[in-house]
């Protein structure tokens, strides 16, 4: 993965850059909170997708940063919207930005950021553009209404798991790849491939994602373990320990989450939780969420016969390893 930290390191002052300088035409009671997102950090995972997607099928020039900057600015929003429905506190280590600048100047901050990525697309003048990002965000905010109806429902079942993370998760990967084949002006089956690498590439990251929380320390994952418990989100690892428990353990925890929904406070039941955290620790469902994650990896790798040989088919060969054997 030493070629694709590389790359990332390369590219990223250049996504950078562009993201600030796209923000300049903001109003100035929005930039703030857009600025503050924006300075957490994190990989920069989707523009380098479409970066990477787009030269990959042959086209390079310079135009590619602003689309780039779109999927971060989609993103963005997301967990501006996430972090409020959460009562997340903080974001990367830094303080949340409804912490900041309140509730409803965070949501509508969230909501320019959408309307920009959304007109970058457009600026583009290939309507196909628009219209994927937009399927995305549809199916994005639709897998988030999903969990939320889902909170604390221990009788979630498998398939209704998978739906929920393709949709919050992966369909905006997707679309990070797809942009890049359309962009590229790809011919169907590689823009079909690029489409299948990128749903699958966001579902191996989601189920990774939801392993961790029960396999890692604070310090590595930046939240508590079993911070998901807590909020009262069913994910995979959970799933294969309600397969294997004991009616009154299930009972058990069905009580708790029953608890959460009425509105107690997680930090007062985290002690009732906690044996349940060991619990799926214990069978191992930590583990069987990642082999099902290399699973998904391994049909994104393989999508990518499609794609011609060269430079950002290895790194995006090499983000399918990545994304499985990450630690945060």
């Amino acid at each position: 993965m030493h070629a694709l930290l590389e790359y990332l390191r390369a590219e990223q002052p250049h996504i950078n850059d562009a993201l600030h300088r796209l923000l300049a035409d903001l109003n100035p009671l929005v930039r703030p909170v857009a600025e503050h997102v924006l300075a957490a950090g994190g990989k920069r995972l989707r523009p380098l997708l479409l970066l990477l997607t787009a030269r990959g099928l042959g086209r390079h020039d310079e135009d590619l940063y602003p689309l780039a900057c779109a999927l971060e600015y989609l993103h963005s929003a997301t967990l501006l919207h996430d972090d409020i429905l959460d009562g997340a506190a903080l974001r990367r280590g830094r303080p949340a930005a409804h912490t900041l600048f309140g509730i409803t100047p965070t949501v509508l901050a969230g909501d320019v950021l959408l309307a920009l990525g959304n007109r970058l697309m457009a600026d583009s003048g290939n309507a196909r553009l628009t219209a994927c990002i937009s399927n995305s965000i549809m199916a994005t905010a639709t897998g988030e209404i999903h969990e939320i109806a889902q909170v604390g429902n221990v009788a979630l079942t498998l398939p209704e798991y998978l739906e929920i993370i393709t949709g919050k998760t992966a369909w905006l990967l997707q679309a990070s790849c797809q942009c890049g084949a359309i962009a590229a002006g790809a011919d169907p089956a590689q823009e079909a491939a690029a489409a299948r690498y990128g749903l699958d590439l966001g579902i191996a990251f989601q189920l990774v994602d939801d392993a961790l929380d029960y396999d890692t320390t604070r310090e590595k994952a930046g939240k508590p373990v079993g911070a998901d418990l807590l909020e009262g989100k069913v994910t995979m690892p959970l799933l294969y320990y309600l397969a294997e428990a004991p009616a009154e353990e299930k009972e058990a925890l069905a009580g708790l989450m029953a608890r959460l929904r009425q509105g107690d406070a997680p930090e007062q039941l985290a002690p009732l939780f906690a044996p349940f955290v060991q619990k799926v620790a214990a069978c191992g469902g930590a583990q069987k969420t990642r082999d099902a994650a290399r699973e998904y990896a391994r049909t994104a790798a393989e999508a990518l016969a499609a794609f011609p040989a060269g430079r950002e088919k290895d790194m995006l060969l090499e983000a399918v390893a990545y994304v499985v054997a990450r630690e945060r």
